[in-house]
């Protein structure tokens, strides 16, 4: 055999590939090397990245016709991975519809628009701000389909979700990260909470304030989602093995604005001595 002789391309079955998927899209992604190959860390960030999508898909396929086309606003976006995956394996065959990226790094959002306007993706936009000022920015339209934030940074999930609400969202996709605000408010009050009640010993000290910090922070905002008619769901986007960071809130709005989620929702915002954050953050209708 010819030392010369090239080797057989991957199948597209060997990388875990959906039909039609853009190689050259993962090589620009650097999930590809430039000769088709695959290292186990691309491996596992793509597979990361299609167990997100399969459940975008599915509710991406549960929204009525439009003459638009659906509308996706991915915040904290980064090198928007999700997003050209989502338009790659989506959005392309359907010939319709908007994928907005929402980045603060301006070198980044520079390179996402060069990277689209070479693969022709012509309905990706990317903007460079932040989450709370992508709310009034004239560059979105007034009604977003899907709001997705995966990994956003502390608050800025919770901008994600004031995002959705004021965009009138049928569904969002979160990912929460870094949620500090609660443990500082936590830590604030600590001494006259460890003699109001017991329960501050749950965050006496500082490793348990700041896991109790994060773990309160996702429940209040799904029970801030119910009270604002959503139906929501909880679950684990990948397995332990790959981040501890992988708790998935799932959102569907249904109209229903649940009474008993706003009540439960003041009174641990009471029990917690977190008052403060009634109106600041978690504000329901009377």
């Amino acid at each position: 055999m010819s030392k010369h002789k090239q080797a057989a391309a991957p199948k597209p079955l060997d990388l875990d590939l959906r039909p039609g998927q853009s190689i050259e899209l993962l090589k620009e992604l650097h999930i590809l090397t430039r000769d088709g190959k695959l290292n186990q860390d691309s491996r596992r960030k793509l597979k990361q990245v299609y167990h997100l999508f399969q459940f975008i898909e599915k509710l991406l396929k549960e929204l009525p016709a439009s003459e638009q086309g659906p509308t996706l606003a991915d915040h904290g976006a980064g090198k928007s991975y999700l997003g050209f995956i989502i338009y790659d394996l989506f959005f392309k065959a359907l010939g319709q519809g908007s994928i907005y990226g929402i980045e603060t790094r301006s070198e980044l959002v520079d390179s996402s628009k060069a990277l689209a306007q070479h693969l022709g993706f012509e309905r990706m936009k990317f903007l460079n701000l932040s989450v709370a000022e992508s709310a009034q920015s004239d560059a979105l339209p007034d009604q977003i389909d899907v709001v997705t934030a995966l990994h956003a940074c502390d608050t800025a999930t919770d901008d994600a979700i004031a995002f959705g609400l004021q965009k009138k969202a049928k569904f969002m996709v979160l990912v929460p990260c870094c949620q500090a605000e609660l443990a500082r408010a936590l830590n604030k009050n600590k001494a006259l909470n460890l003699q109001r009640t017991p329960l501050a010993e749950l965050w006496r000290h500082p490793l348990h304030t700041r896991e109790m910090g994060s773990q309160l922070t996702n429940v209040l905002r799904c029970l801030y989602l119910e009270a604002m008619g959503y139906q929501v769901t909880v679950t684990e986007l990948v397995g332990w093995e790959h981040s501890m960071k992988n708790e998935l809130i799932l959102a569907k709005y249904t109209g229903q604005k649940k009474r008993s989620a706003a009540e439960r929702l003041s009174a641990l915002l009471e029990e917690f001595g977190l008052q403060e954050l009634a109106d600041e953050r978690f504000k329901v209708a009377a």
